[in-house]
């Protein structure tokens, strides 16, 4: 068998899930309680596990995929839900954008095409007769490959969705990719091997050995020489992609390894599987940078943002997260304290309904729940980088201007990401310049201490 989930209970905010999980050969139990969390920010909104989670090309979407049946589309920097993109009679097992208007998901019952301009289906891809369970789409935009349980990767038109080449194998897929610039594809799933074919003859040039037990997931690297594969025998895996061939093998991760992905400087990747860890590393040398306790849960799906500050979790409490790689810490995480004041629910001043979104990450007063961003509290004046205790990235290190009407304006207009390249703060610009000198102004009234 190889990754067989069965929802128990599906509903639109809570549930509780009992799951039987056979990849590649690992047979354990799943229990995962959903609930509507007592903190806002994170994605939640998905009924059950999150399986799946892309982000797109510009770096301002995300989508994700549940066995709650959907897939849903949010905005990166605020953390919120734009859509659901309902239509599936099954769970959601892959997702990826294929361009700035579409989105595709793979599901149970087959792939289906999003307009995300109205969050309806464009068009259905129905070929598999078994669970589709991988997807991809070719640089170019031109093709989408499917991989599923039926033993067949499967080539499809991304403008209308006619068939193209059926690849066959011999064991069911799990995941696939494309490479060589989109000229050849690359499966894998339950044998343990990775399959590579010629996307235009669909010659099989080669069935790579390595793993000792089923493949869960694929990635690209951004130049399209090199592959990543995830193994439940707890390895990590490079490919020549071009040679057909195995360049290194990672140890380190003492569980399953369920999702991988290489970071945009194609130096470094993520990996993250069963425990709940995100790993860090160096392609070159195999050494650790950093890991993430991301999830209590299992993490089965990764993916970087395109400047590579951060990385998105996906995982089975429901939930997908943001987390800054850097410095390793959750991105959007707004602990609400009882008894702290909100007073830009109540104020009339018109950059108050602004400053809601701020809210989320930065308190007004000193003494205001901890949050992912340093409170604001006689922010006007104060140099940057320096509220004692809070934990700076390094692009605020040698920093020397102060924050004033000017800076923040230019924080805001600009985007936190060209002006502080490498902050935690996620892009997040304001390009009404009425609005933004709104909200600056109620900025400059409310984190003056009383």
């Amino acid at each position: 068998m190889g990754g067989e989930f069965r929802t128990a209970v599906k509903s639109t905010r809570v549930a509780m899930l009992v799951a039987t999980c056979a990849l590649g050969g690992a047979v354990f139990l799943i229990a995962s309680l959903v609930p509507t969390p007592a903190v806002r920010a994170d994605l939640v909104g998905h009924g059950g596990i999150v399986r799946a989670v892309a982000v797109s090309p510009d770096g301002r979407r995300i989508a994700t995929g549940s066995f709650d049946y959907s897939a849903r589309l949010w905005d990166f920097g605020e953390q919120s839900e734009l859509l659901a993109l309902e239509g599936h009679a099954g769970p959601v097992n892959a997702v990826a954008f294929v361009d700035a208007a579409r989105a595709v998901s793979a599901s149970d019952d087959g792939a289906i095409v999003w307009n995300l301009a109205t969050g309806k289906p464009a068009f259905r891809i129905e070929g598999h007769r078994h669970k589709t369970m991988g997807v991809a789409v070719s640089r170019d935009g031109r093709w989408i490959a499917t991989a599923g349980w039926d033993r067949t990767v499967r080539l499809w038109d991304a403008r209308d969705g006619r068939a193209g080449a059926i690849f066959e194998t011999t064991e069911p897929m799990n995941t696939v990719v494309f490479a060589a610039n989109g000229s050849r594809v690359a499966a894998a799933g339950h044998d343990g091997f990775l399959w590579l074919w010629d996307r235009a003859s669909g010659e099989l040039k080669g069935k790579l050995s390595g793993h000792e037990r089923g493949i869960t997931h694929l990635a690209v690297a951004p130049d399209g020489k090199r592959l990543l594969s995830a193994g439940i025998d707890r390895t990590v895996r490079l490919w020549d992609a071009e040679k057909g061939s195995e360049i290194a093998v990672f140890r380190h991760h003492e569980v399953q390894v369920y999702a991988v992905a290489f970071l945009p400087d194609g130096r470094r990747a993520i990996s993250a599987g069963r425990d709940g860890i995100v790993v860090l590393w160096s392609l070159a040398d195999g050494k650790i940078e950093r890991e993430i306790k991301a999830h209590e849960s299992q993490i089965w799906g990764v993916a970087p943002s395109p400047d590579g500050r951060f990385v998105v979790t996906a995982a089975s409490d429901g939930s997908a997260r943001v987390w800054h790689l850097v410095t390793g810490d959750r991105i959007g995480l707004a602990v609400e304290a009882a008894d702290e004041a909100r007073p830009w629910l109540t104020d009339p001043h018109q950059g108050a309904k602004l400053f809601s979104k701020c809210a989320r990450c930065h308190s007004l007063s000193a003494d205001g729940a901890n949050k992912s961003g340093p409170h604001l509290a006689d922010l006007f004046g104060r140099k940057v980088g320096s509220v004692g205790g809070y934990r700076y990235s390094a692009a605020l290190e040698n920093r020397v201007f102060v924050w004033d009407e000017t800076t923040l304006f230019r924080l805001f207009d600009d985007g936190p990401d060209v002006m502080l390249p490498g902050t935690k703060m996620p892009v997040q610009r304001i390009t009404d310049a009425e609005q933004l000198r709104q909200l600056i102004d109620y900025l400059k009234k409310s984190t003056v201490p009383r």
